[in-house]
């Protein structure tokens, strides 16, 4: 680790510590921000070296998944060597990493679910999917780099191509692996599903924790072999809500009016069953972080859903310039990348509010990163559970690596 002053804006240097955690030839990143990579304690996190802020190749044998242990110094252990591993996700107790192994090809191949203690002991397999899905002709391939686990760590879900190599059009779709019963089923598939961000709700009840976020990518095409050509277009994604069995789907109140377009990053604002996504609009032309509340499925309308709640987060402030942001557990603290991309981006802290219909507050910039701003170099700030913590992406050095910032009340 290295201690990083530099970063840190010029009237923040008697307050805050920014912390370069890795500093190898090879590119080395935070996973996704919306990845369950933490134990509970705050204290241990999942990086990866030889990858990017969206994933890495599963080709690749220098790519590993490293566990930081803050409270030794920001050590950092191996604790994956197979090829192609993808998708990791922490239990909620902390005591376990899940991911995946990734062998899989259209049509064919193989993903492995496999599981390890935090200490590296006893990794076990859990489900090995070298068939068609269950009660299906589908084959999964290109899994999805993130997945999401449960609140009450029963079950894991990741994405992935649904077509053999030869179909044009063919679907995507989600996967829900029980992890108490080794098992796996499809819960929905097609053809506008390739950039799903699943994200289980961090809610504990019993009802509540069988709900999984996902994104919607209206008018995305892809290659034969599901190599992804067009993203999005027309009216942009939408975000919904569906149970982990595929029943009551429903719609968040984003975007989809030929104006608010979401930007295809959301979160849960902690343990609530309220979300915030990130939209753009043409007029007035800026990037806002909007909450919301899910409503009941009538269509793709996004903003005319009818009885959705939604609040602007950034409206006290002036052209808002948001992208990439997480929540503590708690919900009352969120960190966010911001503009000007051409200055190398900034990190922000701000204070969630109290009350539901309220606005961000307390403004703090906490980095300075100095980054590119390439997709491969995004900043994806999160922070850890409790708050104390932030973490980043920059290759302000030339080579992207993965910094912390902390030192605030």
């Amino acid at each position: 680790m290295k201690i990083r002053p530099d970063l840190i804006p010029e009237t923040e240097r008697n307050n805050l510590e920014v912390i370069q955690l890795t500093d190898e030839t090879v590119p080395s990143s935070h996973i996704y921000m919306e990845a369950q990579i933490f134990t509970p304690d705050s204290q241990r996190l999942i990086i990866h070296r030889s990858a990017h802020p969206h994933g890495s190749d599963p080709k690749d044998p220098e790519h590993q998944f490293l566990i930081c242990d803050l409270e030794d110094h920001c050590s950092l252990t191996p604790i994956t060597t197979e090829l192609g591993t993808t998708g990791p996700s922490i239990s909620p107790d902390g005591e376990w990493l899940y991911y995946f192994v990734n062998e899989t090809e259209p049509g064919g191949g193989r993903l492995t679910l496999k599981r390890v203690k935090m200490d590296g002991t006893e990794r076990d397999t859990i489900y090995v999917l070298d068939h068609a899905i269950p009660d299906t002709d589908f084959r999964l391939s290109r899994p999805y780099p993130l997945s999401t686990i449960s609140s009450d760590g029963k079950r894991i879900a990741i994405s992935g191509f649904l077509g053999d190599g030869k179909t044009a059009g063919a679907p995507w779709g989600l996967l829900v692996f029980d992890i108490e019963k080794p098992s796996v089923r499809l819960i929905f598939h097609g053809p506008s599903w390739c950039n799903i961000h699943p994200q289980y709700t961090r809610q504990t009840g019993p009802v509540a924790s069988h709900d999984i976020m996902i994104q919607e990518n209206h008018g995305n095409t892809a290659s034969l072999d599901g190599s992804v050509e067009t993203l999005v277009s027309g009216q942009g994604a939408d975000i919904h809500l569906i149970r982990d069995d595929g029943t009551a789907l429903r719609d968040f109140p984003w975007g989809r009016d030929g104006n608010e377009f979401c930007q295809g990053h959301q979160c849960w604002q902690g343990q609530s069953d309220i979300a915030i996504t990130s939209t753009s609009t043409r007029d007035p032309a800026e990037r806002q972080l909007i909450s919301g509340r899910a409503a009941s499925h009538i269509g793709d309308e996004g903003i005319n859903t009818p009885g959705g709640w939604r609040n602007d987060l950034s409206r006290s402030f002036d052209t808002p310039d948001f992208c990439h942001f997480a929540t503590d557990i708690n919900g009352t603290r969120l960190i966010t990348d911001a503009g000007p991309i051409d200055a190398g981006g900034a990190v922000w802290l701000f204070d969630l509010p109290e009350e539901e219909e309220g606005a961000l507050a307390n403004a703090r910039k906490v980095a300075d990163p100095g980054s590119s701003w390439q997709k491969n170099t995004h900043i994806h700030p999160f922070l850890s559970p409790d708050g104390q913590s932030g973490f980043f992406n920059s290759d302000e050095s030339g080579i992207l690596q993965a910094y912390m910032v902390r030192g605030w009340s």
